[in-house]
């Protein structure tokens, strides 16, 4: 009866972990998740744009939701279609509405940065005013985030089977250069209240240098 009872309580630890760092099962309506879950709960209350790191009470015209690994790039990888034909693909759907991939954002930031490619550019290119480097098609995000977009990236590609956007070296390097912070915590355990999964590139981030 003992071996029993451990039988089963191993199937049910097995299946509570799958459960909490596997893929977003939770939602599949992106627009809905936007603004009922993004806007609506995360960031009920405002926050911090994710690479210019200014505050906000509220969306605004200049403020839009970015993706870290931009949607374009998941559309190209699932061969599934222009952005219309995409929205009825429910693998597309599932990906698209996952809050761990999803950032605030200065509009034009994401304007930019949206078909680009993320690279270390060295101090020849000049940083803006939020510490960005860009040339195109090449993108270099600020220091303080660049642990935080390796480890999305990395979620990104070993949840979904995604390509990188970028060499995985350079993404490595980020990872061990700008470990996980207080923000990050913070935000990755609400996201994961909400989701029900956690991003494992966050709560062990040496899983980055295994992919």
């Amino acid at each position: 009866m003992k071996n029993v009872f451990l039988t089963l309580a191993a199937l049910v630890f097995l299946l509570t972990t799958t459960l909490v760092i596997g893929q977003n099962t939770r939602f599949s309506d992106p627009k809905t998740v936007i603004k009922d879950q993004f806007w609506g709960n995360l960031y009920a209350n405002g926050g911090q744009s994710f690479f210019c790191d200014e505050p906000f009470s509220r969306k605004g015209f200049t403020l839009t939701e970015g993706y870290i690994y931009p949607l374009a790039d998941v559309r190209d990888a699932l061969s599934c279609g222009t952005s219309r034909q995409c929205e009825q693909d429910n693998r597309y759907r599932q990906i698209a509405s996952d809050l761990h991939n999803i950032i605030p954002v200065r509009t034009r930031t994401e304007l930019r940065r949206r078909n680009a490619r993320y690279e270390d550019l060295g101090a020849t290119v000049k940083e803006n005013d939020c510490g960005i480097r860009e040339s195109s098609p090449f993108f270099e995000p600020p220091a303080k985030v660049k642990g935080d977009v390796a480890r999305s990236m990395s979620y990104m590609v070993g949840t979904y089977g995604l390509p990188w956007l970028g060499s995985s070296r350079v993404f490595q390097n980020w990872n061990r250069a700008d470990p996980p912070d207080d923000t990050e915590l913070s935000r990755h355990k609400r996201v994961a209240e909400i989701q029900g999964n956690e991003n494992s590139y966050i709560t062990d981030p040496t899983r980055v240098e295994r992919l």
